[in-house]
């Protein structure tokens, strides 16, 4: 029903244009979850920073604003009436591979169902922006997650870095669709974070970090959201009490974490800039970063989960409190006879606050080295449940 609206749109719209000028612009409604960057990537035009400067041109909007659901508008593809003969002459161009890559963009249309008939039965050409103003792809984002090869073939979302009994990981819902998280849990590679001693055995930081950041990251995943894991690991998600510690932790894009503190910060610093900076010029209005540590107190103190912002960011603050709310509620009613003392604190000093772009919150979920606080981040169900108000009170 929305194709064939949408072609008989096309027909009035170039029927009554098409007389005063070479070509027009495709318009087309918004869906609901559409955000700039998912309708870029539905046509095929989000590897083009010129089609997303168009967009906003074309349609007098700022690169905060949101798209309305039902509402049209132009998007970069320029129609054009095919003469039946060939594409350069119907452009007017000379160049050969231009014209044969307007003919597969469209043959590509066609066959995501985008267009009803095939530009040579209806003769209409469509001539995406990029391929006569910048051919040349800037945008070229790889996926956040990169699934494995059953994906292609079966149609499952595999994703191997939840580990073998995690890596299928269903759609639940489109609710975070056109949204993007950074998950960067503390310390890991040759920065183990702080230590605690249970039943004999070291527990690190960075391991029982990173476990909640990872089941973080899968129900971010399966909402529809965008999520890259800044810290990377091969471990999987674990069920295990005693999470062993190791070194061999690597950044997203497969570097090896840096030897000394600063370095190690700004490798992630720079690394959520870098990818912030893509997503905003495709479109994103909504981006944030939240990172994930485990505390260090003395043996006698117990620190329930507490959340820190940026002085000054009104939406870091924000954000905190939402995380600090959930969490009190959950307290609430898992808890009844405990009284939850986590509090929202402002920071200047803390670098992966002070330095990511994207809004920001800094967690530290319990103290490593109090016995009973430890049983918070030991026990797996007890990591999954702190994943699950994270998720919720990112999400509000």
């Amino acid at each position: 029903m929305l194709r064939l609206g949408l072609t008989i749109y096309l027909l009035f719209f170039i029927t009554t244009l098409l007389a005063k000028a070479d070509a027009v612009f495709l318009q087309i409604p918004a869906l609901p979850g559409d955000g700039v960057l998912s309708m870029m990537r539905r046509y095929q035009l989000e590897q083009y920073s010129c089609n997303f400067d168009q967009f906003y041109k074309l349609n007098k909007l700022t690169r905060k604003s949101a798209l309305q659901v039902g509402r049209n508008y132009f998007i970069p593809i320029l129609i054009y009436s095919y003469n039946g003969k060939n594409i350069r002459s119907s452009v007017n161009i000379h160049d050969y591979d231009t014209a044969l890559g307007i003919q597969k963009y469209n043959e590509a249309m066609h066959a995501a169902q985008l267009r009803e008939t095939s530009f040579k039965t209806d003769k209409i050409l469509w001539v995406p922006y990029h391929a006569l103003n910048c051919p040349a792809a800037d945008l070229d984002l790889p996926s956040p997650l990169t699934p494995a090869p059953e994906l292609a073939k079966t149609g499952n979302r595999v994703f191997p870095i939840f580990g073998k009994q995690y890596a299928r990981t269903p759609l639940a819902s489109n609710r975070l669709k056109g949204k993007v998280f950074y998950i960067s849990s503390g310390h890991g590679g040759p920065d183990p974070g702080a230590l605690g001693r249970r039943a004999n055995q070291t527990l690190c930081e960075d391991e029982y970090a990173y476990d909640v950041s990872l089941r973080l990251c899968r129900l971010l995943i399966a909402h529809g959201g965008t999520a890259y894991m800044i810290i990377r690991d091969d471990d999987g998600i674990r069920n295990d009490d005693i999470l062993p510690c190791d070194q061999d932790e690597t950044v997203w894009g497969g570097e090896k974490v840096k030897f000394g503190q600063k370095a190690r910060l700004f490798q992630r610093s720079d690394l959520i800039n870098k990818l912030y900076d893509k997503h905003r010029l495709q479109g994103v209005a909504e981006q944030t970063m939240i990172e994930i540590h485990v505390d260090s107190r003395s043996r006698g103190e117990r620190v329930d989960a507490f959340f820190c912002y940026r002085a000054g960011s009104k939406e870091g603050k924000k954000l905190a409190e939402n995380l600090q709310q959930t969490f009190k509620r959950k307290y609430a009613q898992v808890q009844q006879n405990k009284n939850y003392k986590g509090a929202v604190e402002n920071h200047r000093d803390l670098h992966m606050l002070r330095e990511p772009k994207p809004r920001s919150v800094f967690v530290e979920l319990a103290n490593i080295r109090n016995y009973a606080d430890q049983q918070r981040i030991v026990s797996a169900k007890n990591r999954q449940l702190l994943a699950e108000w994270l998720f919720e009170g990112l999400t509000r």
